[in-house]
């Protein structure tokens, strides 16, 4: 066989290696001295005899290269090798690996959780002081750059000081925390601020392994892909900082009762101790613990020095600032509900925002038009005049009691004050945004302030101003209109007689408004009163005749802006209550206010002076107590369920209610026997509440009398002035052919000069009252007035012959009157109709009456 290497069935293969066969030797001198086999593997030079190359030759068998090993006994067993060791080391890195890939690959950035991006809308008065604050979680997110850097700093002080240098985590703080945390060192997660923003926003709070699994993942994935100020940012708007405040900004005004950019450097500190254990180190709740409190916010501030974010010197000045007393959440008790749903209102009706952006998204800040002091000084005169009256027990029409009131700046629209109710929480409805109780004589300013603006006459073709002379007589029909025949009672169906516009704006008479209503033209009354402010749908605003006894159920704020418009020389604004809206720092773009003139300046003013007279004389004297120059008028609602006061200042236009509604049924009621009344009318409570209000909210303010432009020929007295003055003074002396003269029958007042008038117009100054003439001791001429036919006396409302102010002349009105009763007799010449009545507006039983 030969030396070389034999191929065996499987393949190549050396031969055995074993002691060397004798064999004869080899012809030449190449075989001389051999006879070893050729080994392979030996060292490099080392062949065998029969190659013939150079190397060393060994004799006998081939024997091995060490001592054999002994086998492993005992405890050597159970120790591994090195190559187990090795190996376990690479599986277990390769596995690390691998889980670590399919980690990062199947765990994905999750949308944010509900809690965390709940916030509350914010609503403040117009000094940026909080009103109220809505929804479930205190949290109102702000940006990083509204934070001042020394806040910044002394959370990752406290929290985690190489946060802009590190990883999104870090194992070896992980394990150092579970740690310390097993050693009785406290709670310490070792998470980074990344994972603590993670566990907030993303996760949850819940201690398990899959948690924590997340957490690990979404921490390097979101590092990856958000910037280190995002992050921050998130952490500060989504931590606890105790006392329900989530984020930095509540905690700013839990604590310290200030925005988040106005936190100076030790408040930020104290607000980042408290962030490792929120209750612990609240040291007005827990006193106790002031000792711990103060040595963690030492920590935080001697960790800014080292990190040279704060000075020594700064550091030493530095006096903990110990927190304000914890005040109970803002919520909607009191006036703040009605505000918040006012604005809320407000808001969507303007498209500025949606329902879901206030209720499911949140997070806007409000600032309002409400000026505290003035909001307090409305709810002092409720309480005050009203309420401090209201005896439930005693009285049960008291159960019954409701205010509502509104206030407006005339020169801005502003709302300044509002009220709602006695408590948002006790009566859910906004009684000054309501619209379901009629405003009554509150209206007919509006219907006079159209007959100046279009100019009107009455049926028999004089010019309608403050001294025209109407038919005051109760029950009388309504002249000019085609509708359905109206004539309306006066409170108490009190006759007045010949009476001029002025006097019967001082004392409510229906008739006369009635009658003017259908002169001006119903159309253009309605016309008037939405361009002054009241809204176009306002219900049972109608066209007809009744319109000018306030049938109509605007709300009290409606009524504020109409009056503020009167105020403001008839240019309207459009009430607003809202300033300026934010969210996150940008501002929301509001609707721009844009005024217009709604009626001419002399038909406002000329509105104005004759009002004032309902203050100095008339219904409204109560609203004297408020010492400035005023304007305004009474109003009750049918059946008494309401009685109203609007009135206004040169500066502020308010108005106030008191209605009768069941707290049970939510039914409207009389207010008959309530406040210790036989019948609460607009000239008192609601009177007393406006003056007490309106000198509060203007004290320190400058007096401000009227500065009124009249329309032409407001100030001169009818031409049928003379007879008038007869006809009354027959009425009340008992003058021989006194025509169906009634004891007690008698106008508003005495025509005649008064003490204290003013004589001449000028502008800035209030004019003479209309109708004034010298005063007489003597009867008057009997005969006609200066200017009549000779021999003719004067119809009130038209036609050629005389006839009685009381006696149905012709024309329709607009709702279906009484029959005459069969007592009724027909007076002589000029005589009277008697128990011809009416029902009230739109055919009720009884009509709004003197306020």
């Amino acid at each position: 066989m030969s030396d070389e290497p034999q191929q065996s069935k499987g393949g190549w293969a050396p031969r055995d290696a074993g002691p060397a066969t004798p064999k004869a030797p080899a012809a030449g001198p190449a075989a001389a001295g051999s006879g070893a086999a050729l080994v392979l593997g030996g060292a490099p030079g080392r062949i065998g005899p029969a190659t013939g190359h150079p190397g060393t030759h060994r004799e006998g068998p081939l024997k091995p290269h060490g001592p054999k090993r002994p086998p492993r006994t005992g405890w050597r067993r159970a120790v591994p090798t090195w190559r187990t060791v090795l190996g376990g080391f690479l599986g277990l890195a390769l596995l690390c690996i691998g889980g670590f890939l399919a980690g990062y690959l199947l765990v994905h950035i999750p949308p944010a959780n509900a809690a965390a991006v709940a916030q509350s809308n914010v609503y403040l008065y117009s000094d940026g002081s909080q009103l109220a604050r809505d929804g479930e979680v205190n949290r109102e997110n702000v940006t990083l750059a509204s934070i001042p850097k020394t806040v910044q700093h002394a959370v990752l002080a406290a929290e985690d000081r190489d946060f802009y240098s590190e990883p999104a985590v870090d194992p070896a703080a992980m394990i150092r925390g579970a740690w310390n945390t097993l050693i009785g060192k406290g709670k310490q997660s070792g998470s980074t601020i990344t994972q603590q923003y993670v566990k907030n926003y993303y996760l949850g709070q819940e201690q398990t392994v899959t948690r924590k699994f997340k957490e690990f993942f979404i921490s390097i994935k979101l590092d990856n892909e958000a910037s280190k100020d995002q992050i921050l940012e998130g952490y500060l708007n989504t931590s606890y900082f105790g006392r329900n405040a989530y984020g930095i900004q509540a905690a700013a005004q839990a604590y310290y009762g200030v925005d988040v950019e106005h936190l100076d450097t030790a408040q930020g500190a104290y607000l980042a101790t408290l962030l490792n254990a929120p209750s612990a180190y609240d040291v007005v709740a827990h006193p106790q613990n002031m000792t711990r409190a103060v040595a963690r916010w030492n920590y935080v501030l001697d960790g800014m020095v080292k990190e040279n974010w704060l000075t020594p010197a700064e550091r030493a000045a530095m006096r903990f600032p110990v927190p304000r007393e914890a005040k109970p959440a803002a919520g909607m008790s009191g006036q703040r509900g009605y505000i918040v749903q006012a604005v809320k209102e407000y808001l969507i009706s303007h498209k500025v925002l949606d329902e879901e952006a206030l209720e499911s998204v949140g997070g806007y800040r409000i600032t309002t038009t409400i000026e505290k002091k003035e909001q307090q000084a409305f709810v002092n005169a409720v309480d005050d005049q009203v309420m401090s009256q209201v005896k439930k027990d005693a009285r049960p029409a008291d159960r019954n009691v409701r205010v509502g009131g509104a206030s407006v700046d005339p020169d801005t629209g502003k709302v300044i004050a509002m009220y709602g109710g006695i408590d948002y929480t006790q009566q859910y409805v906004n009684n000054a945004t309501r619209r379901d109780y009629q405003v009554g004589s509150t209206f007919k300013p509006f219907v006079f302030t159209a007959a100046v603006e279009n100019q009107s006459m009455t049926q028999d073709g004089r010019t309608i101003t403050p001294n025209t002379i109407y038919d005051g007589d109760s029950g009388r029909r309504v002249e000019g209109w085609q509708g359905t025949p109206y004539a309306p009672q006066n409170e108490d169906k009190e006759d007045y007689g010949p009476i001029t516009v002025r006097d019967a704006t001082d004392d409510s008479v229906n008739a006369v408004y009635a009658q003017m209503a259908a002169d001006v033209g119903p159309d253009n009354v309605k016309s008037t009163a939405i361009r002054l402010g009241i809204p176009e749908n306002t219900p049972d605003l109608s066209a007809s005749p009744s319109i000018a006894l306030g049938t109509a159920t605007a709300s009290v704020l409606d009524m504020a802006q109409a009056y503020a418009t009167l105020a403001n020389h008839g240019r309207y604004g459009g009430a607003t209550l809202v300033e300026k809206v934010t969210r996150q720092g940008e501002s929301i773009s509001l609707p721009r206010q844009q005024t217009r003139q709604a009626v001419s300046r002399a038909s406002a003013d000329t509105t104005t002076w004759m009002l004032q007279s309902v203050v100095e004389d008339g219904t409204g004297s109560a609203a004297q107590a408020a010492g400035r120059p005023a304007a305004g008028k009474t109003g009750t609602a049918e059946h008494d369920t309401a009685a109203w006061f609007a009135g206004y200042t040169p500066d502020l236009a308010t108005v106030v209610v008191v209605m009768g509604q069941n707290p049970v049924t939510g039914e409207h009621t009389s207010l008959h026997g309530a406040l210790g009344l036989p019948r609460v009318s607009g000239g008192g409570y609601p009177a007393r509440v406006w003056a007490q209000y309106t000198h509060a909210a203007l004290v320190g303010k400058d007096v401000q009398d009227f500065e009124l432009e009249l329309a032409e020929g407001a100030d001169e007295p009818d031409p049928f002035e003379e007879w008038a003055e007869e006809e009354w003074y027959r009425r009340n002396e008992g003058l021989p052919g006194a025509p169906g003269q009634k004891p007690g029958a008698k106008p508003s007042k005495k025509p005649g000069d008064k003490p204290g008038d003013k004589k001449g117009q000028k502008k800035g100054t209030t004019p003479p009252k209309p109708g004034q003439t010298a005063g007489r001791t003597q009867p008057p001429t009997q005969g006609a007035p200066q200017g009549a036919p000779q021999g003719q006396t004067p119809g009130l409302t038209g036609g050629a012959r005389p006839q009685s102010p009381r006696q149905p002349q012709g024309g329709t009105g607009e709702i279906r009157p009484q029959a005459p009763t069969a007592g009724g007799t027909q007076g002589g010449p000029g005589g009277t109709t008697d128990g011809g009545g009416t029902g009230g507006p739109q055919g009720r039983a009884t009509p709004p009456g003197r306020d």
